[in-house]
């Protein structure tokens, strides 16, 4: 009876109108969390969708030196777009060739960190220049390179990359993909694991071994597809461009030193004949969760909508 009447006495609760900040107050706020966030809080209200989609917002997602990078390409035009956000959906959508074909750059969509593409025109791959062990092929309707490697025939099996750690995001975690397809007549990879390794010269490396064969038929049963024996930590994804991709390993870029990446992929001690693959490059991207930014600021946000205003509905980009 007691806590009624002070309750009484203390009057409804507060509730905060953020709607009543200035747009650029508001759009402050949306800034410091993620994109993913910028679209779901545009749900909330007509005066959250014009802060949220607001170029200042877009700004501060996208990399510092976006122009910059952009201006190395033939894709010049993207800066003519006319907002922010729509130069962002592009660099996420569609990945642009820079530096005369020699990286294909994108961003990762719910983050907005670097992610750079390697074609293997730019990587060492042994006896990559000797025809009857790797040619050099042109699949003009599916890779974005004018070259990719096809293996003919080899016993021994190196590639490897390199690049700088600058171009990269700092304070993220990276994870690095050999994209590549198989031929029908593919085989050599389906037995002893390939070793692959990822880290920085003078820093830590990341090992482990992965398969890069899809699967194995049972006799009789072509109607089934049976997994091989996974003893690895990695296996071959199909990606929505049509390749496969396999993580070779993982980074962390700390950021502020020019540090030299490398990222190497072999099997030279089994012996076994490998043909029929086919090498469009390797791939830097964020791991899943990398990107997200200050946790503090982003959750209270979101938390802060969720209960106080309107449901936020899961707008994703």
């Amino acid at each position: 009876m007691e806590k009624e009447r002070e309750g009484e006495r203390n009057g409804p609760p507060f509730v905060a109108d953020i709607s009543v900040l200035p747009e650029g107050c508001i759009s402050d706020i949306v800034s410091l969390t993620s994109p993913k966030d910028a679209c779901r809080v545009c749900a909330v209200s007509h005066i959250f969708r014009a802060a949220a989609e607001s170029n200042a917002v877009w700004e501060r997602f996208l990399p510092s030196d976006y122009q910059a990078i952009i201006a190395r390409s033939s894709s010049s035009d993207i800066l003519n777009l006319s907002s922010k956000k729509k130069i962002y959906l592009s660099l996420s959508d569609n990945p642009i060739l820079i530096d005369d074909s020699k990286k294909s750059f994108f961003l990762d969509k719910s983050s907005g960190k670097k992610c750079y593409l390697l074609p293997a025109r730019e990587l060492s791959i042994i006896w990559g220049s000797t025809p009857q062990y790797w040619r050099w092929i042109s699949l003009p309707e599916e890779s974005r390179f004018p070259e990719v490697a096809e293996l003919h025939s080899v016993w021994w099996f190196d590639i490897s990359g390199k690049m700088s750690t600058s171009i990269l995001s700092p304070k993220t975690h990276y994870a690095a993909y050999l994209v590549y397809k198989l031929r029908s007549r593919a085989h050599g990879f389906d037995g002893p694991p390939f070793k692959a390794s990822v880290g920085t010269i003078g820093g830590e490396v990341y090992e482990q071994t992965v398969r890069l064969g899809l699967f194995v038929m049972q006799p009789n049963q072509q109607d089934r597809i049976i997994p091989p024996p996974q003893q690895h930590t990695s296996r071959p994804k199909q990606r929505e461009d049509g390749w496969l991709e396999i993580e070779l390993g993982q980074f962390f870029n700390e950021g502020g030193e020019d540090d030299e990446l490398q990222i190497k992929l072999m099997e030279v001690e089994a012996g076994t004949h490998k043909t029929g693959l086919i090498v469009e490059g390797i791939e830097i991207r964020p791991t899943k969760g990398a990107g997200q930014r200050s946790k503090t600021p982003r959750r209270s946000l979101v938390l802060f909508l969720k209960h106080v205003f309107l449901p936020i509905k899961k707008n994703f980009i």
